[in-house]
């Protein structure tokens, strides 16, 4: 008797580990994506937002959007005292793993957005994955600051290099 009540207990303590393994796998979502407009309007404005990863390792191969001329994803990359912005390809998404777009890191520069979509307030953007996700998220465009952040003090963009050399020159003109 004693067992027959024990091996319920057991089946009704395991059932909810048993059901956990039947839901429905962790979906690749984006979130928190915001834009932050640069006080100088010919200059780009810089995108954030957080990826988190699903099942499966994918990589963020581009970004676009119907209301920006341009959109490229950048990392701001400090060596030598030197801060500099290299242009990036494609980002690795961890497989349940969260990356960040942020000051100071990766970030998306952002080239003449459409006015009607800064009179609506916010942008929308298509992430396309690897595995053939199209994800679309809505990032609310934020105001020009006085002061834009270090990292994002684009009024001198014109002679940026995109390339991963662009810091090695930089500092070979020294």
């Amino acid at each position: 008797m004693r067992f027959v009540t024990l091996a319920r207990m057991m089946t009704v303590l395991a059932a909810p580990v048993a059901l956990a393994s039947c839901a429905d796998p962790q979906p690749l979502y984006v979130d928190q994506a915001w834009i932050q407009l640069n006080p100088n309007t010919s200059a780009p404005a810089a995108g954030y937002f957080v990826i988190h990863g699903g099942e499966q390792p994918v990589k963020l191969l581009r970004v676009t959007s119907d209301g920006a001329m341009q959109i490229d994803m950048h990392q701001t990359v400090t060596a030598d005292g030197m801060t500099t912005m290299e242009l990036v390809n494609s980002v690795d998404v961890p497989a349940k793993g969260t990356v960040r777009f942020e000051p100071g890191g990766k970030h998306l520069m952002i080239q003449s957005i459409n006015p009607a979509y800064l009179e609506q307030g916010k942008l929308t953007l298509t992430l396309l994955f690897s595995n053939n996700d199209r994800l679309i998220v809505d990032a609310q465009i934020k105001g020009a600051t006085t002061k834009a952040a270090p990292d994002h003090d684009m009024a001198n963009m014109s002679g940026m290099s995109n390339s991963p050399d662009a810091a090695n020159a930089a500092e070979d003109a020294r």
